[in-house]
């Protein structure tokens, strides 16, 4: 598939003052923006805590070829105006039929999946997130908490909405244990790596 030019960065940082005040957040968004603006992509820009109008936020979604979402992981989701941001902004696109035409099923066709529905197909989607969590939680059986789930499992409420629509998901990036033994430098220089690499620019 030949990628467009536009990118759309959504960052849904909650504001905790003198504790989670969002600069290892803006800092990978900062990093996505520079990595993008080198590859002569149009960035466009939401911080959901700054506040967004639900329908440009469709036109937005629409005119991107990539979208990205920087999130910290907060009590194993992101943060709650992340949702209230979802539920405005997928409402408006389907209530306009831009994002989809039902959930795809039919009564004439029982073979269709439920999930078939959308219509925003050739778009990619990604999650880059910061973690309390050691990358050791995942993808080990032995881990209490995760039982051998990858993040990619932990980000399925995430993902779900845009996989519903049609965007294909590609592989997450994530900065972990950020509160004691993680490597915060490192992950954050290697980001464009990735991002190189999954949307094979």
């Amino acid at each position: 598939m030949d990628l467009g030019k536009k990118v759309l960065l959504i960052n849904t940082h909650l504001n905790y003052p003198n504790w989670s005040e969002g600069k290892l957040n803006d800092a990978f968004h900062k990093k996505a923006k520079e990595f993008f603006l080198s590859k002569d992509f149009e960035v466009l820009e939401t911080k959901v805590e700054v506040g967004y109008d639900a329908d440009e936020e469709v036109e937005k979604h629409l005119q991107a070829d990539i979208i990205i979402l920087q999130t910290p992981i907060n009590w194993f989701g992101a943060p709650w105006i992340y949702k209230k941001y979802v539920d405005e902004v997928f409402n408006s696109g389907l209530l306009s039929a831009k994002f989809l035409s039902g959930d795809g099923r039919t009564r004439e066709d029982l073979t269709k999946q439920y999930g078939t529905g959308g219509k925003m197909q050739g778009k990619k989607f990604m999650v880059s997130s910061t973690w309390n969590a050691p990358k050791a939680s995942f993808g080990d059986p032995e881990q209490l908490l995760f039982e051998g789930r990858s993040t990619a499992d932990a980000l399925i409420p995430i993902t779900s909405n845009y996989r519903f629509c049609g965007v294909e998901i590609v592989a997450d990036y994530n900065c972990f244990d950020i509160f004691k033994d993680g490597d915060i430098a490192g992950t954050l220089e290697n980001y464009p790596r990735h991002l190189e690499h999954v949307f094979g620019l």
